[in-house]
């Protein structure tokens, strides 16, 4: 009987640490899994096209340090603030409309990854014209014409003062133009425009200065001829 009891005793205190042994390492397998789960994190997508397709519009050595350069160090230094800063948002949507709670580089930096992906899509060769089906609909429906809008966006364009970008946005259902800072894009909580980006033009002079110089009107208006109108569509 002693021996039984004595057993048992064991017997249940071994369990006890087998139980305790397995809980621990479920928990700690929790938090591994935790802790390796990746937030949201910025990738430079692939050009559509050359650097010289869009020429003459635009240049292939501007094309070549604007991608290269210039929108590879923006992937890069919003990925390491991600790092840095422990930014846990697991996509870009939650980034943006969170983006006043972090810091100037996140929001600058990120801004620029997502700005230019989107730009490059919005441009193809052989590219411009005036849109068709919904798409013309929708901006007759809301301008008068396409012509009007044409002229709003360029006046929007032209007068962002310094560095930033020009938007035609969908906000619930209706098309605005407007424009933007720096990075700052529409998608952002500390944006005065707002909606879903169907259409951008950089008017940083990165963009145009090795061919236009400081003629913003004259790379505007080549801008134009370089719109992937289907990439408008899609986003409607």
């Amino acid at each position: 009987m002693k021996t039984t009891r004595r057993k048992f005793i064991k017997n249940a205190a071994q369990s006890t640490a087998l139980a305790t042994v397995s809980t621990s390492l479920l928990f700690n397998s929790v938090d591994a899994w935790a802790m390796e789960t990746p937030a949201v994190q910025f990738s430079q997508i692939t050009l559509p096209y050359a650097f010289n397709a869009l020429e003459p519009n635009i240049d292939a050595m501007t094309m070549e340090i604007h991608y290269g350069k210039h929108h590879a160090a923006y992937i890069k230094n919003v990925n390491e603030a991600i790092a840095s800063e422990k930014i846990s948002f697991e996509n870009e949507q939650q980034f943006f409309s969170n983006i006043s709670k972090l810091s100037a580089k996140a929001r600058n930096n990120g801004g620029g990854a997502w700005n230019h992906n989107f730009f490059w899509q919005v441009m193809k060769p052989n590219g411009g014209g005036a849109p068709t089906g919904k798409t013309a609909d929708a901006i007759h429906g809301a301008f008068g014409s396409f012509d009007k809008f044409k002229e709003q966006f360029t006046d929007a364009a032209m007068k962002r003062f310094g560095s930033g970008w020009a938007w035609l946005v969908s906000d619930a259902g209706k098309l605005k133009i407007g424009s933007t800072a720096n990075q700052d894009n529409p998608l952002m909580d500390v944006s005065d425009l707002k909606g879903t980006p169907l259409l951008a033009i950089d008017v940083w002079e990165h963009a145009y200065y090795l061919k236009y110089q400081n003629k913003r009107a004259d790379y505007i208006a080549s801008w134009w001829n370089t719109i992937n109108w289907d990439t408008v569509a899609k986003q409607l």
